[in-house]
């Protein structure tokens, strides 16, 4: 279908959007498929990007957008423009699933969308006045009378069958778009695709891994379908990366094998200190309450209890002994099980490139996230994303490393901004929801006008606050934060996390809620991001808009 055709590709800010870009690609290139790749971060972009491309282009390959919305509304399309989306945003607008003229969705075959029954949403407009010709002289007029009675009852028949009909479709609408969630990544999707057409590299496996990484670092799944999608990915690592013993030794320097293992569920440690991950990790940060004096302690008795030395806790991981290196999972594990960190290991997978590169999948997402949202640099967005997308090829290793050193700034702040909101009892209870709002002037704050970095930020921040607070009606509250987005024009950006709870199907009813409080109290917002969770606001309109939503959810 696309071979002789150029395709305009949009492709939102996300690692899991990125990592499916770059497999598209690479079929693309198999095929020789010319191609125009336009990033796109938000609703204004994608228009924007399609105005201005639409003349010269006939298909266009959404990647992580354009799903949960009606796009020919929103577009506006000429009826030869066709659109193919591969979007991981649930629900996928009912518009977009029923029409299959102008709008392919890739999805695998096996996701349940749950999508209400065609007949149940639209119905055709039936010709409602074909009565009047019914009208017929010559008749008797008492003849002439009933027929006009019954006429009449059958008309108001109809009337209360449609109305109750509407009425049906409304609760069925609200019921299907009430929550938020994610789907299958869309890299494993691509990889599917090109799996399905016998194309699949190893390079692709490698980027389908670290789509569903991200999904599972930005806590967008269930731990139930990240164990499940996982397990497919390892039946194709292993079809990939089998080799028989004797070859062992005749690894190439530029050769990559993807290994799965059993890892430990701290971020960046192979590239950091123990002592630095540890601190900077949401889960054995919350889990210590490392923010505290008694935390801090609890942290020296941890590391007591596994019998590391200080000294070398606190050198580069790299640097450790080798004797200490041997069992360190296992003596962290045991460890761990004794202070209450019962899920500190977490099922991934590496990958080695050559001899002495190794890095597990969720070092190169914390990597590619801060490259794309970088803000030591000023230039135009676009930079930050062709530089995250470069990272993620082989040959560009300077990159990676540059985005791992990034990471662990943003991780750092990360860290001490939820400290100093607990410590300084920034999170309030509002009643339905928890507050927090970062003041203009706090350190890093540039950092949290970006949407990752904000959500990483609030989803870090609930967990800690969690094992914090003693009020248990506070434990299961989902949280509203809010940070300063562009001081000049008086913005401020605003994120809503769905509660923290064991069972949490991480579904999120903030969107729809997000735009019923601006709509009632006509607040300056704009619902730019693709996570409908996340608006931009104006600052002297926060309060009602806060208050609206408080009445709303209570």
């Amino acid at each position: 279908l696309l071979f002789l055709q150029r395709v305009l590709l949009l492709v939102a800010s996300d690692v899991d959007a990125l990592c499916a870009c770059k497999i598209l690609q690479a079929l693309f290139q198999c095929d020789h498929v010319q191609y125009t790749l336009v990033p796109v971060s938000g609703w204004q972009e994608l228009e924007s990007a399609f105005l201005e491309h639409k003349d010269q282009f006939k298909y266009f390959v959404l990647i992580n957008c354009g799903a949960n919305v009606d796009l020919l509304e929103i577009l506006q399309p000429e009826e030869d423009n066709f659109f193919f989306v591969c979007d991981s945003h649930r629900p996928i607008n009912v518009v977009n699933v029923y029409n299959d003229t102008q709008i392919k969705l890739l999805v695998k075959q096996d996701d349940d969308l749950d999508v209400p029954a065609y007949d149940d949403i639209f119905r055709d407009e039936e010709d409602e006045e074909e009565d009047s010709e019914n009208e017929r002289d010559g008749s008797e007029p008492s003849e002439k009378r009933r027929r006009f009675e019954e006429e009449v009852i059958e008309r108001t028949m109809k009337r209360r069958q449609r109305r109750e009909w509407e009425a049906r479709r409304q609760e069925i609408l609200f019921d299907y778009e009430q929550y938020e969630y994610h789907g299958t990544s869309s890299a494993m999707v691509m990889f599917d695709l090109a799996w399905i057409m016998s194309k699949d590299l190893n390079d692709m496996l490698w980027w389908a891994i670290v789509g569903l990484t991200d999904q599972w670092v930005q806590d967008k799944i269930t731990q139930m379908k990240y164990v499940t999608d996982i397990g497919i990915l390892q039946r194709h690592v292993s079809r990939h990366n089998h080799r028989n013993e004797d070859e062992e030794n005749s690894l190439s320097i530029d050769c990559m094998r993807i290994a799965f293992e059993y890892d430990l569920r701290l971020a960046l440690y192979q590239h950091w200190s123990l002592y630095e991950s540890l601190c900077n990790t949401s889960y054995t940060s919350a889990s210590l309450k490392l923010w505290s004096v008694q935390g801090q302690k609890r942290l020296q008795e941890f590391l007591a209890d596994m019998g590391l030395p200080l000294k070398q806790v606190k050198q580069k991981f790299n640097s450790m002994d080798m004797s200490l290196k041997e069992n360190l999972r296992e003596m962290i594990e045991e460890s761990a099980n004794k202070f209450g960190m019962k899920d500190l290991r977490v099922q991934t997978f590496s990958i080695h490139f050559g001899f002495k590169n190794k890095f597990s999948a969720s070092d190169i997402v914390y990597a590619t996230t801060s490259l794309m949202e970088n803000i030591e640099k000023e230039g135009p967005e676009t930079t930050n994303f062709i530089k995250a997308l470069d990272s993620l090829s082989r040959g560009n290793l300077d990159k990676l490393h540059q985005g791992l050193d990034l990471a662990k700034k943003q991780l750092r702040a990360i860290h001490q901004t939820v400290a100093s909101c607990i410590c300084t009892n920034l999170v309030i209870s509002q009643g339905p929801f928890l507050y927090c709002s970062l003041m203009e002037g706090t350190p890093d704050v540039k950092l949290f006008s970006k949407p990752v970095s904000l959500c990483l930020l609030s989803k870090y921040l609930l967990k800690s606050f969690v094992c914090s607070t003693k009020n248990k009606r506070c434990k299961l509250l989902p949280l509203v934060m809010a940070a300063p987005m562009d001081v000049e024009q008086g913005t401020v950006i605003m994120v809503g996390i769905p509660p923290e709870t064991q069972s949490s199907d991480k579904k999120n009813f903030f969107g729809r809620a997000f735009e019923k409080a601006a709509d009632s109290t006509n607040s300056r917002t704009l619902h730019n991001h693709f996570e409908m969770s996340i608006i931009e606001l104006k600052t002297e309109d926060r309060s009602k808009f806060l208050d609206a939503l408080i009445s709303l959810l209570s």
